[in-house]
């Protein structure tokens, strides 16, 4: 995300990027090739294997102890570079969960930009339907302490009073910020695409095949049941194939294949794994639809993928994407519950199906749409952020 803001920004700014150390040769390397290097500078701030280790694990509460100490030494050199730079603006870009604002509100010589800011909101509990006692434990307390942290947590506070330019990644970002702390915030989601990028097969859905792909971790935020419900309520479609890529640990893969098993979907069902993204991209063109069930994200950068493949998309209407799809390129259901929603998605699915028509004109209107979820859209609209709150300053 960070690497496609910062080279996309570049074409219009002179960026100064203060980032960790593990990729610092990829990123020099790939700097060669970019004919606007020269706005592009890059400050290595690394830390050990043991901290690598630790921020990948998802799900480690260690990561933020040292993200936090990570931010502190970035702070500083921030204030080192402003010493040799002439800077105009400062900005937070990622990553973008709110409880980590940093530290780079402390500079007040010139303005401060947070954003896009992600992860206020929470897992409906109506989706908590058929799950174990546990999970719901610990949904619940992830809830009470992402509202608390939201509300009150004092450097959020700080860093959203200090900020002279907000930008919220999702919706419920934006909602939850104007309302509760009373800030004007900018809705930008925080992935994009490039538009023309890819090409669909023209001749895919004249077939009487219906291929569906699906994409994600198998964890209880991507709602892969709610997904094999779905399927299995149209099995006896003609042509069916429902693609799904994507792993997760030894026991949620078997909890997965053995539901799909119970639902007769052994003969529909392919299972990719974990496979490289360009066969991804290829499943994703030899495809009528992608199938997005999850009720937890930011802006899913699959949904974009798909949209950069002319694919349409079905999904909920949350998170991220239900700002990036528009009707002209797929179909949204509302957040409801599990059984509701494996209801309301059995539907469009069969309605998909018989309206084939209908299928081609959202893979015609991706065209469109690319250039609307464009990096280049979403930089312009941010430099034309950095200009106004700097025209502020000057008046």
């Amino acid at each position: 995300m960070s690497w496609h803001w910062i080279t996309n920004l570049a074409n219009y700014c002179k960026v100064f990027v203060i980032t960790e150390g593990e990729y610092q040769d990829k990123i020099e390397k790939a700097l060669e090739e970019l004919p606007q290097r020269e706005n592009i500078h890059f400050y290595f701030n690394p830390v050990s294997e043991k901290v690598r280790k630790i921020c990948w694990k998802q799900g480690d509460w260690r990561f933020y102890y040292y993200y936090n100490l990570w931010q502190k030494g970035t702070y500083r050199l921030a204030l080192e570079i402003m010493k040799e730079q002439s800077i105009d603006v400062v900005h937070h870009l990622n990553m973008i969960g709110f409880r980590e604002p940093g530290y780079l509100w402390k500079i007040t010589s010139v303005p401060y930009v947070w954003g896009p800011i992600g992860g206020m909101e929470n897992i409906p509990i109506s989706y908590l339907q058929g799950e174990g006692i546990k999970l719901k434990m610990i949904v619940l307390l992830k809830t009470v302490i992402n509202n608390y942290q939201a509300r009150y947590s004092t450097r959020v506070r700080k860093a959203l009073k200090r900020a002279d330019a907000l930008i919220a990644a999702v919706k419920g970002v934006k909602d939850k910020v104007e309302k509760v702390h009373n800030k004007q915030i900018t809705l930008i989601n925080e992935t994009g695409c490039y538009p023309g990028e890819t090409l669909s097969n023209p001749n895919m859905r004249q077939s009487k095949m219906f291929n569906i792909i699906w994409v994600g971790k198998f964890d209880f935020r991507k709602q892969l049941g709610v997904a094999l419900h779905s399927i299995a309520n149209v099995k006896n479609l003609e042509g069916l194939n429902f693609h799904i890529v994507g792993s997760g640990s030894k026991q949620e893969v078997s909890y997965y294949q053995n539901m799909a098993k119970e639902l007769g979907l052994r003969n529909v069902c392919r299972w990719h794994g974990i496979i490289p993204n360009d066969k991804v991209q290829e499943l994703m063109r030899s495809s009528d639809l992608l199938f997005f069930s999850s009720i937890m994200e930011g802006t899913p950068h699959v949904v974009l993928e798909a949209i950069g493949n002319n694919l349409p998309v079905l999904c909920l209407n949350a998170c991220g994407q239900s700002a990036t799809i528009n009707g002209a390129v797929g179909i949204k259901v509302e957040v409801t519950s599990t059984k509701q929603s494996v209801i309301d998605f059995t539907e469009k699915l069969l309605y998909l199906n018989s309206n084939r028509a209908l299928l081609n004109q959202m893979s015609k209107a991706c065209s469109q749409r690319q250039i609307e979820l464009s990096w280049d859209s979403k930089v312009k609209e941010m430099v034309n952020i950095y200009q106004k709150i700097l025209h502020d300053k000057l008046s």
